[in-house]
């Protein structure tokens, strides 16, 4: 580590970026390509010397990085870096957890909204020309039982939206802790950073007692080998037939053919999935014709969102910073996560 390390930036900047980063420590600030898919490989002249790389997906070059010490993804989700030699050769890797609360818990509150008022009836009703002012489009969300399965950042800032609206709020965690968020960033005035809004907290052993008692169920955890088809077949039919399934974590979170089979005999009422198996879906791909699904095209939070800029560089800038000084990093994965073990 040095103190004033040099800077690969994989990510759009703006100048005011650039000085953010200088004014934090960076010797030298390059800037490259943008890299959309891993395997992608880069000039080797901009990596000789760099320590610290800011990207969504390091170059398939990483060979020929002769000084890196830190990456920062800006994602939330790491699996991209899943059988790179991160660990072995001692990089630290952060991610981008915190950037996306907002507009995704956002997305999760507008969900539970449309589905408690009837909105995808109404809007058949509309095209029908069809008056109908019955009870159950005038249904509140007040009262009703929303269970989280995960419960970072995302789901914390979900979590305080919803019970200022007065909703219960259930969290599945694997021990049935939710523990104070520590080194982890946030917009100031967000989430649950010391673990206190969740009316009920449940461990794995407690699934099925956690989806019994649910009206919502949303996803909020990351796909890893541990967590993929976490949601099993059982489990969607330990449901209420009522409840609706909210996915905007990752697809692979549940299986496939286990989700369509679910909304296509209506195990439950319905899903609203921002997250695909396919991108972009096919338009033969039975999501987008199912009566009972809500499809959003990952848009819940993504590298367009508003503030994403901004926040990203708030993240790298913080912990280029710590960097510097030897102080713990925002947002850094444990080598257990970097590996996909946990």
């Amino acid at each position: 580590m040095s103190a004033h390390p040099k800077v690969l930036l994989l990510l759009d900047a703006q100048p005011s970026h650039i000085n953010q980063l200088r004014t934090a420590g960076a010797a030298e600030v390059r800037q490259g390509p943008v890299l959309h898919e891993p395997g992608q490989p880069i000039d080797p002249a901009l990596l000789r010397g760099v320590e610290c790389i800011l990207c969504d997906f390091l170059p398939g070059n990483l060979d020929d990085c002769d000084s890196l010490k830190m990456v920062q993804l800006g994602s939330a989700g790491y699996s991209q870096v899943f059988g790179l030699p991160l660990v072995a050769r001692g990089i630290r890797a952060c991610n981008g957890l915190g950037n996306f609360d907002v507009p995704i818990a956002e997305w999760n509150v507008m969900n539970l909204i449309m589905w408690q008022r009837g909105m995808l009836e109404m809007q058949q009703n509309q095209r029908n020309a069809v008056w109908d002012r019955s009870a159950r489009f005038q249904s509140e969300l007040r009262g009703s039982v929303v269970g989280l399965f995960g419960y970072g950042g995302m789901a914390r800032e979900t979590a305080r939206l919803i019970r200022n609206m007065g909703m219960q709020v259930w969290a599945l965690t694997r021990d049935g802790s939710v523990k104070s968020r520590g080194n982890n960033y946030r917009v100031e005035g967000t989430g649950d950073p010391d673990g206190t809004l969740c009316h009920r907290t449940f461990s794995m052993s407690q699934k099925a007692e956690f989806l019994a008692g649910l009206d919502y169920l949303i996803l909020a955890m990351p796909i890893t080998p541990v967590t993929a088809g976490i949601v099993t077949e059982s489990d969607l039919k330990s449901l209420k037939p009522s409840a609706v399934l909210l996915n905007p974590a990752r697809a692979g979170l549940v299986e496939e053919s286990v989700l369509i089979r679910c909304l296509r005999e209506k195990w439950i009422r319905g899903a609203s999935i921002d997250v695909h198996y396919a991108y972009p879906l096919p338009p033969e791909h039975p999501l987008w014709h199912l009566p009972n699904v809500i499809l959003t095209p990952h848009i819940a939070g993504s590298g367009q969102s508003t503030h994403f800029q901004e926040r990203i560089y708030d993240i790298f800038t913080q912990n280029l910073a710590r960097y510097c000084s030897g102080r713990p990093l925002l947002n850094e994965l444990s080598p257990e996560q970097i590996e996909g073990k946990v």
